[in-house]
């Protein structure tokens, strides 16, 4: 397994990302962490190196989403303020 991908969080948020993160495989990749730990057959030392990998793809995602559900929120709002206009 490899290492998680390091966000740096200092920067703005659509600057985070690198250009080919993609939200479903970071969720598979946790998925694939929870399958290896729960089979039993790493080593102490691993479950804590393959956890700690989980929890900053966690990170990642819970970053990611909250940056999409505020962007959703300015489009709303925008929508919002302006009238709609229909040519007939």
């Amino acid at each position: 397994m490899s290492a998680a991908q390091p966000i740096n969080h200092n920067r703005p948020p659509h600057e985070s990302f690198p250009p080919d993160w993609s939200y479903e495989e970071t969720v598979d990749k946790v998925e694939e962490i929870i399958e290896q730990v729960e089979s039993g057959n790493l080593e102490l030392s691993e479950i804590f190196d393959q956890f700690a990998i989980a929890v900053e793809y966690l990170h990642q995602c819970e970053t990611f989403l909250s940056d999409k559900k505020q962007k959703m929120g300015l489009l709303v709002e925008t929508l919002n303020d302006r009238p709609l206009e229909f040519e007939f």
